[in-house]
């Protein structure tokens, strides 16, 4: 087995939590003690568009999408499948249950809490968040349960072509409910300018860097220069959103807890069902791992990028967004344990325990 950094979870992977924490602290500390900044970068705009953190959520995502092999998608009836399952969990299950937690926690069992127009704002951001399924980081998950590589990538595939057509109506979908408008046109540009767009430039870069210099070298040498940038622009971005969200924060810090809460349940129960339902239909080990994590995991980068530019930056629906990035790491590892001590549960299974 290769080391950790080349095939498990790298260093700032593995503590990313701490470095949010870090983030949010710095954030917060500068929008309070230098209040100049966080004015100056709110004003640099483009047709709604905050440009800073545009610029640094393609620098996260841009990276992911060269990982992504479209090739992959013919491999598909290998096992249609583990990739229904995968799929339904990811589009059909896991909105609706979002939206079903956050609205039970943040408007009835929170409801002495937190204040009612803050509530809706939370269930907004809580169904941004789970209505964009993982992709990227999905590979790291994989790898630690020793799931099948070739199926991970084609369901993040599939995923990426999905997001293109589903997640503009599920918002619209399950956000109309509680009454929330949001422009079609302003939806759409959004997945345009943060997956579209970077899906077309990883790909274009993935054909011509693989034609000039072979997979290979792509695969285990050009994609990883990227890591170290891909966390420090999420670490950046996470600074300048807290230093806009540090009001709210002194003020009421326990919203932060309050907001995890929905959040981590959602992706414990999404794992969950996925998992025993890939084993009631006897998938092998190797798929039922990185079907369920990425079933449980959220694409944050999307959610975020999608918030600021519907609601700005000092939003309440961005901070709801925001926390999914602080609960993910730890949520994940520990289903990724849970899985690797569980892989008894299937026949032929040989992984190890982490």
């Amino acid at each position: 087995m290769k080391s950790e950094k080349q095939q498990g979870i790298g260093f700032f992977e593995k503590y990313l939590t701490v470095w949010v924490l870090l983030c949010m602290t710095a954030g917060i500390l500068i929008g309070k003690f230098l209040p100049g900044i966080p004015s100056v970068l709110e004003k640099l705009q483009y047709s709604g568009q905050n440009l800073p953190i545009a610029i640094l959520i393609w620098i996260m995502i841009y990276p992911m999408m060269m990982k992504i092999d479209f090739q992959s998608i013919k491999n598909v009836g290998k096992n249609p499948l583990g990739i229904l399952i995968s799929s339904g969990s990811s589009w059909i299950i896991k909105p609706f249950l979002m939206f079903g937690l956050a609205t039970l926690f943040f408007k009835i069992i929170f409801q002495s809490l937190i204040p009612a127009d803050l509530a809706q704002d939370f269930v907004t951001g809580a169904v941004l968040l789970g209505t964009a399924p993982c992709t990227a980081m999905v590979f790291v998950w994989s790898n630690l349960t020793k799931g099948d590589p070739a199926h991970t990538l084609v369901q993040v595939s599939v995923n990426d072509l999905l997001i293109l057509v589903l997640f503009v109506p599920l918002v619209q979908l399950l956000l109309g409910v509680n009454n929330v408008h949001i422009p079609w046109n302003t939806l759409v540009f959004s997945i345009i300018l943060f997956v579209v767009v970077p899906l077309a430039g990883g790909a274009l870069t993935r054909v011509l860097m693989i034609k000039k210099k072979g997979e290979k070298y792509f695969n285990e040498k050009f994609v990883s220069k990227f890591d170290g940038i891909t966390t420090l622009g999420l670490l950046l971005t996470l600074v300048i959103i807290f230093s806009f969200q540090g009001d709210i924060i002194l003020e009421q810090p326990l919203y932060v807890l309050l907001i995890a809460v929905p959040l981590i349940l959602q992706n414990l129960i999404s794992a969950n069902f996925t998992y025993l339902l890939c084993k009631w239909t006897k998938q092998p080990h190797n798929i039922a791992a990185p079907a369920s994590l990425i079933a449980a995991s959220d694409f944050f980068e999307l959610s975020v990028a999608v918030a600021i530019a519907l609601f700005g930056p000092n939003s309440p629906v961005v901070l709801a967004c925001t926390v999914g990035v602080l609960t993910e790491v730890p949520v994940m590892l520990l289903l990724v344990k849970f899985i690797n001590k569980t892989d008894r549960w299937f026949p032929e299974s040989n992984v190890k325990q982490i």
